[in-house]
Parts: structure tokens; sequence; C-alpha cells
């Protein structure tokens, strides 16, 4: 067999020699061992491929060429401390050097995943070499996934809401909009966003409209397109009195027709509980332009009269009552559609508690002449206060208000109050919609009964359809 001195300087680009693959030697073939072939070296391993070639030492052997290839390959020698450790790495590789105790103590925090990434690279390389501590580890990831339940990957419902509120609070506008259209302007945003979310389900949901018909709770079921409809005919009070078609047309009743009855004409027309977001535009653009006619008006346009029925309110008190029903109606909606809504800001809450503070002396007297409150104590003059209740209303849009109850044109004063009335500003709000029956209302009372139940009724009465 020929020895590897044999083949230094073999040019391998020469032919092979002839040979057969029959038994026996070919012709002319010298004798020898019967299974006598060359062998083809293998490929040596590149210099780069275990870092730079250490300088030779002055008395190493000469190269005796490459070794077969059945040969073992030589093994370098391990510099000191080269062996594996339980951090999983090498000298020079980035890992530190930790002990198997150390990774072990390790193993919960690489689980809450607050290890540095130095130590996250060591457990997770001795977790591949260490079966306990992999077991250990896949139990401590199984109870942090307990300790943190998954978040939901839907957007925070009220996230529209609370960009709406942040853009009207803080951008100003190129024409300013009334400070008593500001609530209306606000909450007419934040029923456009309900809307918005709405589908076809939810439109044909049933939503039950509540009030206080002075005795008893009355309630009546339609859908949220029927309560569009009731606050399009209603605002269409405050666009006829602005000079602006009413969107009721030709249906629209003669006289002085009050809420119940233009909202039943236009029910007549479109039908009381429409299933469709037919009525969601035509009330969106009135209320845009609503909005933007009042801004243009002027200041003294706060102070024209909008018919409502029997009555007249100036337009400064119609928009904040429109804020009012479109906030309350809006909550309707989104109890039916089990969507969350909130309530008005603090200083707009405060404006619709104030418009229902200011209104109580007139509802007061009208229970009286419907012979559902007590009669007057005694006679007031012209000008004089006589009784009054010190109605204090908490949370956010609180206040202090003084109500007369004697006379729907008597001014309260703080001197003759006789009852105090306590109250929080939702709940008085939800109160004043005919939403809580009055003698369930969460109210903290001192003074004449009669006066405290009277008022808690006359609030009450403020509702309607």
């Amino acid at each position: 067999m020929n020895g590897p001195e044999e083949w230094e300087g073999y040019d391998y680009r020469e032919p092979c020699p002839p040979h057969h693959d029959g038994p026996g030697e070919p012709p002319g073939a010298a004798p020898g061992p019967p299974t006598a072939r060359p062998r083809i070296p293998s490929p040596r391993a590149a210099a780069e491929d275990r870092g730079p070639l250490p300088d030779a030492p002055e008395n190493a052997a000469p190269d005796r060429g490459p070794a077969p290839a059945d040969a073992a390959p030589p093994r370098t020698p391990a510099a000191p401390g080269d062996a594996a450790r339980p951090g999983g790495g090498r000298p020079g590789d980035g890992r530190p050097e930790l002990p198997h105790r150390v990774l072990t103590s390790l193993l919960g925090a690489w689980a809450l995943a607050a290890c540095s990434p130095e130590e996250t690279a060591a457990v997770e390389a001795h977790l591949t070499d260490c079966a306990p501590c992999a077991d250990e580890a896949l139990r401590l990831r199984d109870a942090v996934g307990l300790l943190h339940p998954a978040d939901s990957l839907d957007l925070d419902p009220l996230l529209r809401s609370r960009v709406l509120e942040g853009c009207l609070g803080r951008r100003p506008a190129r024409i300013p909009v009334p400070e008593w259209a500001a609530p209306y302007d606000a909450e007419t945003a934040k029923l456009d966003a309900l809307l918005r979310d709405m589908g076809d389900a939810e439109w044909r949901a049933p939503v039950r409209l509540r009030w206080f018909d002075g005795e008893q709770p009355v309630h009546r079921e339609t859908t949220a397109a029927g309560v569009l409809g009731h606050l399009l005919a209603v605002d269409g009070l405050v666009a006829t009195a602005l000079g602006l078609p009413d969107p009721l047309g030709d249906a629209a009743p003669t006289g002085r027709a009050g809420p119940g009855a233009r909202t039943r004409a236009l029910w007549r027309t479109v039908g009381e509980a429409p299933r469709t977001p037919a009525l969601h535009r035509p009330w969106r653009e009135q209320s845009h332009t609503l909005i933007r006619t009042a801004a243009f008006a002027g200041g003294g346009v706060g102070d024209l009269a909008v018919p409502y029925g029997p009555v007249q309110l100036p337009l400064r008190d119609a928009f904040l009552d429109r804020a009012f029903g479109c906030w309350l109606h809006a909550g309707d909606i989104a109890d039916a559609v089990a969507y969350p809504h909130e309530g008005p800001a603090a200083d707009h809450l405060h404006s619709l508690v104030d418009l229902a503070a200011r209104l109580l002396p007139r509802a007061l007297a009208h229970l009286r002449q419907s012979g559902l409150a007590a009669p007057p104590r005694q006679l007031v003059a012209a000008g004089a206060p006589g009784r009054t209740l010190h109605l204090e209303i908490e949370g956010d849009g609180g206040g202090h208000w003084y109500i007369a109850l004697d006379s729907p044109a008597a001014v309260g004063s703080p001197e003759h109050t006789v009852a105090h009335l306590a109250l929080d500003g939702e709940e008085f709000c939800q109160l004043a919609a005919g939403h809580i029956v009055p003698d369930e209302a969460a109210a903290g009372s001192d003074g004449e009964r009669e006066a405290i139940r009277d008022v808690l009724y006359a609030t009450a009465s403020l509702s309607r359809l």
C-alpha cells in the first residue's frame, strides 16, 4: 500500500492508472495487496476556521503531509478553563461565568423577563443542558401566565369620547362657540361617536325612554333611530327660532306644539321604532347648523325666545335644554346596546344643573295648580323672598342654589331657608330626567319635610317625552 510519503508532490491532474472491476490483477500490474488502491487525502481545514495560527515552536516537527482520510483529526489542546460551564459559554463569547446555583436562583427573574441581557443569555444557554432547570423554568413561565392574564386587543370604547373632549377643550375655534352652546356641541359630538360605532343589530335594539308625568314614572319603547327622531323634532324648535328650516316640514303640527306633539308627528311619518340609521345624518347636519348659526349670530342672540309649547325659554337656556336631552338620551341608547357613555364635563354639568335649579320655582307652581303640591305657607309680596330651600349639589358640577318655595317670581335667600336638600350632581340630573322616582332619590335632607318632598317631585316633573 502506498504510504503518505509516496503521495507528496503527486499531480492530481494526471489520469488515474487504468483499473478493472473484475477479479484478479489487471494486465501488467505489479504484485501487491489485492485491495490496494490510491487514496485521495481529505481537504485541510482553513486557518480562518480555528483563528490565527500560533507561532510554530523552534523544534517543531517537519510537516509529514496530510493524514489519511480514515485517521482521527488532530485535537487542539484545550486552554485552561476552556471547558463547558453551567453558564453555557466560553471566555470571550459575551456570557457571564455563572455557577449552577446562581443560574437556578435566576429562573424566577427570567420567567418575569426581569433579567439583564447577559443573564438571560446565560440562563437560556443553561436550560439547553440542564433538564431539571428547564422543567422548573417551564413551570415558572406557566405561573407567570396566570398572574398576567391576556389583555384585550380591543380599543377602549371611551377612547374616542376622550379624544373628542380633549380636542373640543384645547383647540380654539376660529369662530368661538358661545359658552352656553358648548355643552350642546360636546354632547352631540359624543352621541355621534357612539352612533358611528353601532352595527345593524344595535340599530334594531329596543331603547326605553323614561320620564315622570308628575305622579308616576312613564316609559315608551322605541329604537336608536326613534330616539334620533325625537331629538331631531325637538331641536327643530331651536332651528325655527333661528330662522332655519323646520325638519318636520309639512308634517309639523300647527300652533304652539310642544316637544311631545312634534315627536309624535315625526314618528307618524317615519315610524315610531325605525330600524335603520337613516335619521343619523339629518340629525347630525342639523346640530352642526345650529351651532354654526349661534356662533355667527353674535352675543345678543342668546336672549332670543324659543317657544316650548305654552312656555318660552331664551335661546341660551334652550341650547342647555337640548344638551341635557342629548346626553340623557345618548345614555338610553348606550344602555340598550351595552356601550359605556360618560357624563358631561364638570363645567358643562354645572350649567345643566343650574338650568334645572332655575326652573324649579316654575315647576313647583305648576304642581300646585295641578293639586300635586301643598299650597304656599304665606303670601309673598313683590320682590320678597318668602321661604327658601337650600339645594346643595355635590360632586362634579356641584354648587349651592336657593329655591324660592312660595312664588315663581321670588328670589330665594339664605336668610329665609327652611329646608336643606343635598344630592349628587348626576343623580339630580337623572331625577330631573324622570329616570329616578322622587321617593327613591338618594338625598340628604333637613328641615321642613313637606317642602323637601315638593321640591323632589317638582324636579322629576321637569322631565317629558
